[in-house]
């Protein structure tokens, strides 16, 4: 009888243990199932979120016939309404990142590179060496065509309509004195502009602006720029000043800036409230 118990318990022992197995067993196919699943999910999700963007770089002719490079970010299908152009010795690629962002915002926009410039976060400014090749001038000034230029291309492109002209540094200036009489543009940001230009008084040119303005700078250059903008309508114009140091032109967005996070606190309320969208 001990021997024929001995023997039940053996067998009662060994089908328990079949039985853990076969639900491990079951247990780690449904977590395989479930993981594979998951990872299905995560890759349509990723797909979802990388079709809907699309950057291609293209060519722009400038007044006199000077090939403008230039970056197109479009998001969700809608044709760019924002211009962005670059401080003294950068390229487009001063907007790499900020145009993503702006692209996560909803807005589509194009980068261009300006015959003033070099390079910036690896980008080389090929409207510059064009230029240069070519023996053209490349100041500041002379780049003005070339946002005009843009600025025609990026009307003509989203169907005549009016856009939103980011300038930083010189091109910042630029823009205040394009944009405030252009019927293409219906407002301006500027990421610290200033008297850059001889000869000419930016102060005095833009005091009758009348398009919704948005200028800005780091905090050191905060007192001149007030200056600069004091007679203008402050019904139009809006100027930020920020709690930190800042810095100079657009890299005031750029994620390595340290309080980067107000100047696009303000600036995302501006563009949802004055821009195009």
């Amino acid at each position: 009888m001990r021997n024929i118990k001995f023997i039940e318990m053996k067998i009662i022992k060994y089908f328990i243990i079949i039985i853990s197995l076969t639900i491990v067993s079951c247990k780690n196919k449904t977590s395989e199932k479930e993981g594979k699943s998951k990872m299905e999910v995560e890759e349509n999700n990723n797909k979802e979120k990388t079709e809907n963007i699309f950057v291609v770089k293209t060519i722009i002719f400038s007044k006199d016939s000077l090939p403008i490079t230039a970056d197109i970010y479009e998001v969700d299908g809608k044709k760019p309404t924002i211009l962005l152009c670059h401080q003294a010795g950068f390229s487009r690629g001063e907007y790499k990142d900020t145009a993503l962002e702006l692209m996560n915002l909803g807005f589509s926009s194009i980068a261009i590179d300006q015959r003033s410039g070099n390079e910036a976060n690896g980008v080389l400014n090929e409207t510059a060496q064009k230029a240069k090749e070519k023996g053209l001038p490349t100041n500041y000034l002379d780049a003005k065509q070339d946002i005009e230029a843009a600025i025609n291309y990026m009307y003509e492109m989203n169907g005549n309509k009016q856009i939103i002209l980011v300038g930083s540094s010189y091109s910042a200036s630029l823009a205040l004195l394009i944009g405030k009489d252009s019927e293409k543009v219906k407002s301006i940001v500027a990421f610290s502009p200033g008297e850059y230009f001889k000869g000419i008084s930016i102060r005095e040119e833009i005091k009758n602006l009348t398009k919704p303005t948005f200028v800005t700078s780091s905090k050191k250059e905060a007192e001149k720029l007030t200056e600069m903008m004091s007679l203008t309508n402050p019904v139009f114009t809006e100027q930020f000043i920020p709690k930190a140091e800042g810095i100079h032109g657009s890299r005031a967005l750029w994620e390595t800036t340290a309080g980067n996070q107000e100047y696009w606190d303000v600036f995302k309320i501006f563009l949802q409230k004055k821009g195009i969208n």
